[in-house]
C-alpha cells in the first residue's frame, strides 16, 4: 500500500502532493478531535503520555527528516557546509518565539495568556496555541514535496510522505487535546470538535507555501528545512515539554517522548 501511494505521488505535481500530504495530516487532527464524541472526558496520564509521544515525533524529524537532509545538500567543507542549517535552524527558532510574542493564546494546562492582550475568548486562545505548533510541521512537510519539484536528489517523496505520516501519528493526541478541554470548558461537542480540526487547518496552507517557495527558490531548500526543524524544536521546548511536567506524571511523558522518537526514526530510517 506504501508503494502505492509514493506511485501516485510521483505521479503528480509535487505542489499538489504537499497538499494531499498536508490534508491527510490535518484528517488525523479531525479524527483525534473527534473523540469528544464518544468520551466525557481525558485521563491526564494518558494526556501527558501522549503529548510526550508528541515531543518525541517533532524532535526525531526534526533530525533525521529536516536537518540532516539540509547539512547532506549544503555545499562545501567544515563550518561552511553547516551555515545553511545553522542559520536556517536559528531562523526558524526566532520565526516561532516572535509569534509567540505576538500572537494570543493559551496553552492548553496554564491559566496565564501569552502574546499580546486581546478580548478573545479562552477557547478561542487555546486553539490558536495548537495552530501555533502547526505551522511549522505543514511547512516540513510542504518544503520536503518542494525539494522533489526542483529536482534536489537528496529530497525523495518517500521521504515526504514518511514524514506526512510520522507528523499525522502525532496530530491524533493533539486534535484530543484541543477538543477535550474545550468540551471541559462547557462548550458543546460539536463545537469543540470544530476547534479541534480547525487548529490543523493551517498544515495544508503552510504545506503548499513552503512546497511553491522551494520550488521557485531552490537555493533556500537547505535553509528552508533547517528552518522548519528550528521551528519544531522551539514549540517541544517551549510548549509541548512544559505541559507534561505540571503534574506527576513526568516519567509517563519521558516513556512517552521516547516511544515518540523511536516511532518516527524508525519510519524515516526504513520507509524514507
Amino acid at each position: 500500500m506504501f508503494q502505492d501511494v509514493l506511485t501516485y505521488l510521483e505521479s503528480i505535481d509535487p505542489i499538489l502532493a504537499a497538499f494531499y500530504a498536508t490534508m491527510f495530516t490535518w484528517f488525523v487532527t479531525a479524527l483525534g478531535a473527534s473523540f469528544v464524541f464518544f468520551f466525557k472526558g481525558m485521563n491526564r496520564t494518558f494526556f501527558d503520555g501522549m503529548l510526550g509521544f508528541t515531543g518525541g515525533v517533532m524532535v526525531a524529524a526534526s533530525f533525521w527528516s529536516l536537518l540532516a537532509p539540509s547539512i547532506e545538500m549544503s555545499e562545501g567543507e567544515g563550518f561552511i557546509k553547516v551555515i545553511p542549517a545553522a542559520l536556517g535552524f536559528a531562523l526558524g527558532a526566532l520565526f516561532i518565539f516572535m509569534l509567540d510574542k505576538t500572537l494570543p493564546h493559551l496553552h492548553i494546562n496554564f491559566k496565564e495568556t501569552e502574546g499580546i492582550k486581546s478580548p478573545w475568548q479562552r477557547t478561542t486562545l487555546l486553539t490558536l496555541a495548537i495552530t501555533l505548533h502547526n505551522i511549522p510541521e505543514g511547512l516540513a512537510v510542504g518544503v520536503l514535496f518542494g525539494g522533489v519539484a526542483a529536482g534536489i536528489p537528496e529530497a525523495s517523496i518517500a521521504g515526504a510522505v514518511t514524514l506526512a505520516i510520522g507528523i499525522g501519528i502525532q496530530n491524533f493526541p493533539e486534535g484530543i487535546a484541543v477538543s477535550m478541554p474545550l468540551r471541559r470548558m462547557g462548550m458543546s461537542r460539536r463545537k469543540s470538535f470544530m476547534y479541534g480540526q480547525a487548529s490543523a487547518i493551517v498544515e495544508p496552507i503552510a504545506g503548499v507555501l513552503g512546497a511553491v517557495a522551494v520550488t521557485f527558490f531552490t537555493p533556500v531548500l537547505p535553509y528552508a528545512l533547517a528552518f522548519a526543524a528550528g521551528a519544531m524544536i522551539y514549540v517541544v521546548v517551549e510548549e509541548v515539554i512544559p505541559e507534561t511536567q505540571l503534574e506527576k506524571n513526568t516519567d509517563i511523558a519521558t516513556l512517552g517522548f521516547i516511544g515518540g522518537f523511536i516511532v518516527m526514526m524508525t519510519l524515516d530510517v526504513a520507509l524514507g
